[in-house]
């Protein structure tokens, strides 16, 4: 199989696999791969990941769910405050420079991950 070919049903493994494993970022792991093997503009690039992490998700989601790892009670106040600021970072997203988005993401996955090891 031609590395063209390999590359995203590589990435979308690793996507999915840190999103099962971990309830979610499957988007860190899916946008440095995309980066380097899917030559997209900048913008295409991370709504690319949106768009592939979306139903990663939702199969997690599921997953989840089936096994009983999911409180609907818990996540519905998250759920709802994250489904207007998804579509208010939809609208943003054509407005804000690419630098600036990239130095966004750089932070918060830092943010994150000093936040997970405390």
């Amino acid at each position: 199989m031609k590395r063209e070919k390999i590359a995203p049903l590589a990435a979308g493994g690793l996507a999915g696999f840190a999103n099962g494993m971990f309830g979610g970022g499957g988007g860190m792991v899916f946008l440095p791969i995309v980066s380097r093997f899917g030559n997209l503009p900048q913008r295409k690039l991370y709504a690319t990941c949106v768009g592939v992490i979306f139903p990663v998700c939702l199969v997690s989601a599921g997953v989840y769910l089936f096994r009983g790892g999911v409180s609907l009670w818990t996540a519905l106040p998250y759920l709802a405050g994250g489904l207007p600021g998804g579509w208010i970072g939809g609208k943003l997203y054509g407005k804000i420079p690419v630098k600036l988005l990239k130095w966004l993401f750089a932070g918060f996955l830092f943010y994150a991950g000093v936040k997970y090891l405390l």
